[in-house]
């Protein structure tokens, strides 16, 4: 999944892309997982989550550099963000035992769709629909003050709701 991944982002024609994908080679995104709880929670969770993102934004548009850059990357923020520790649980058999789980370390806090924009600006030069998408696509489970704004951005750039409801599908039909 890593390699097909890569390629899909190679076909992107964007200056910076090389140092962008080194970055992620040298980086745990391929590992981590897409949440502590909830979708993906488990090692090479955020690759499998970004990909069918990925996979159902295309057929909600027309496939383009945008599409793969948006659904693809719009979790980046997610890199060295996750880390395993420890905790006692029981066994099937009843017995305490020591089992890993991810928790956060944050060392950027600095959003989640706003840090993955920043992160991605950084390499690559973003299109506004891009920022857009990407900073929008955790939709209304953003805070109630920000739903008007939500709206008005879903207005201006639609590809920014279709990447929110892929990634919705994504999470809830696919739990990854």
């Amino acid at each position: 999944m890593k390699e097909e991944f890569i390629n899909i982002l190679k076909q992107v024609k964007r200056e910076g892309m090389d140092q962008l994908i080194e970055f992620l080679n040298h980086s745990d995104f391929f590992e981590a997982p897409a949440s502590t709880r909830f979708h993906g929670c488990y090692k090479g969770g955020l690759l499998e989550h970004s990909t069918k993102v990925y996979e159902i934004l295309k057929t909600k548009t027309e496939d383009s550099d945008s599409v793969k850059i948006i659904a693809l990357l719009h979790d980046i923020c997610k890199v060295n963000y996750y880390k395993v520790d420890y905790r006692n649980a029981k066994n099937e058999q009843g017995v305490w035992e020591k089992v890993p789980y991810y928790t956060v370390e944050d060392s950027i806090p600095y959003g989640h769709g706003e840090k993955s924009v920043m992160m991605l600006s950084e390499f690559i030069k973003l299109t506004p629909e891009e920022r857009y998408a990407i900073r929008w696509h955790m939709g209304f489970t953003e805070p109630k003050e920000f739903y008007g704004t939500i709206g008005q951005a879903y207005k201006k750039y639609p590809l920014a709701l279709y990447m929110h409801e892929a990634d919705l599908e994504a999470t809830y039909f696919y739990d990854v």
